[in-house]
């Protein structure tokens, strides 16, 4: 699943790749959020001093407890930084040196102070104000509580309006990566994609790009929704080489709706799934990746890689764009399944780890020197 042979291949290919880079273009949107990390006070031994709460599970246990009665949940801030899919996922490619362009929500008719640093390495747009997240960070996962009025300002006429039809058919046409994220909780983009599928697609020329799409954590909508958004996916493999991403929960959640078996959780069992998926929704390549290890399904090309799992991370938000970030630069420099898997897992360690969105040349470093659990 991961070797020290697999990763100085990886680090050899993308040393002698790493002159490209800042060739490529990408265009993502169309989310923008302003994340809080957050941790969870379980006791507190002085005005400066606390113990955190450190599983998911110690809360639902104090918040259970509570029912009936009430209860007092201290948080304390660990800090405030750019957040939904798209702007950290774009934030981390740029970070490699892609040459960016971003739409989103960041802030309308100025950018929150949050997003200038992006706004720095690059090219962005805004056409509404950005969700706000609370991201209550465990040792076991997160909790993302979601302020999303804004979000419905994200749709094909205020796209057209503020920023203008011709201008986004001229950004995709220009650029290698295209990726379309937060499905979930861009309620119109439906809508969206099917005005692309009818207007800006049939129109495109030259080679064919790379559409990256996430639904992010479908959990909350309709199964008709989800259903028709895996038809307009499935439809975008006319005219790109689709990406579909998925984390575990996610993965395990599309199965149900198309009525697969989702019962085993092995990496197998995860790869068989990617499988079944993909012969439902038939496109280019699957990629699933729960924290610990990620697979990637295509035609002839199937791959399960470990990654460097730390019990400990730094910061989780934000893990899984770094992943899907580090996965299709690999795609992009036309590495196989397993590099390209071994490059998201690695990109997104990096992260956990650090931080910090790291560079072409971090990666490398990283996998010449795998990180000890």
């Amino acid at each position: 699943m991961n070797t020290p042979e697999l990763r100085a291949n990886c680090a050899s290919q993308l040393q002698s790749a790493a002159h490209r880079v800042p060739e490529l273009q990408a265009f993502i949107g169309l989310d923008g959020f302003v994340d809080e990390i957050l941790h969870v006070v379980d006791k507190r031994e002085n005005a400066e001093k606390y113990l955190r709460l450190p599983t998911i599970a110690k809360l639902a246990d104090r918040l259970s407890a509570a029912a009936g009665r009430s209860t007092n949940i201290e948080l304390v801030s660990q800090l405030t930084k750019l957040g939904g899919n798209g702007p950290i996922m774009a934030n981390a490619m740029a970070s490699f040196s892609v040459r960016v362009s971003y739409l989103g929500i960041l802030g309308y008719p100025n950018l929150h102070p949050v997003f200038a640093d992006f706004a720095q390495r690059a090219e962005v747009h805004s056409i509404a104000e950005p969700g706000y997240t609370d991201a209550l960070e465990f040792e076991d996962g997160k909790i993302m509580l979601g302020k999303h009025q804004s979000l419905k300002q994200m749709n094909w006429e205020n796209l057209q309006a503020r920023f203008g039809r011709e201008k986004f058919n001229a950004k995709i046409q220009e650029a290698d990566f295209v990726g379309f994220v937060n499905w979930t909780m861009l309620t119109y983009m439906n809508d969206i994609w099917s005005a692309i599928l009818r207007e800006t697609c049939p129109n495109l020329t030259g080679p064919r790009r790379k559409l990256f799409i996430d639904l992010a954590d479908p959990e909350k909508r309709t199964h008709e929704d989800i259903l028709r958004a895996l038809e307009l996916i499935t439809a975008f493999e006319q005219h790109f080489n689709v990406i579909f991403g998925l984390n575990e929960k996610e993965s395990g959640e599309i199965g149900q709706h198309l009525g697969l078996d989702t019962s085993n959780h092995s990496p197998e069992g995860l790869a068989a799934l990617g499988r079944s998926i993909r012969d439902r929704v038939p496109v280019n390549t699957v990629v699933i990746h729960p924290t610990a290890y990620a697979v990637a399904v295509s035609q002839g090309d199937e791959a399960i890689v470990e990654g460097p799992f730390t019990p400990k991370p730094l910061i989780t938000t934000g893990a899984g764009d770094h992943f899907n970030a580090g996965f299709c630069l690999g795609k992009l420099l036309g590495l196989d399944n397993a590099m390209s898997l071994l490059t998201g897992v690695t990109t997104s360690g990096f992260y956990v780890r650090t931080a910090k969105s790291p560079s072409v040349s971090d990666l490398m470093e990283t996998l010449r020197n795998w990180p000890a659990k």
